[in-house]
């Protein structure tokens, strides 16, 4: 029953997935490849512990 109210950890690791790619691609803009590339493997990383959860709720 209170399993109702838990948020969904994949949920946040999404949102927070998109938010690192969108700030890749304004950096790549604005001509900072440094930050870019930063961000781009920050954004890997939480793309890998999306899919290990998905993997482990399977």
């Amino acid at each position: 029953m209170f399993g109702l109210f838990k948020r969904d950890p994949k949920k946040k690791l999404q949102q927070d997935y998109e938010r690192k790619l969108q700030a890749a691609m304004e950096a790549s803009r604005n001509g900072d490849m440094r930050a870019n590339a930063t961000l781009t493997e920050e954004a890997d990383a939480l793309l890998a512990e999306i899919e290990r959860l998905k993997k482990a709720d399977k």
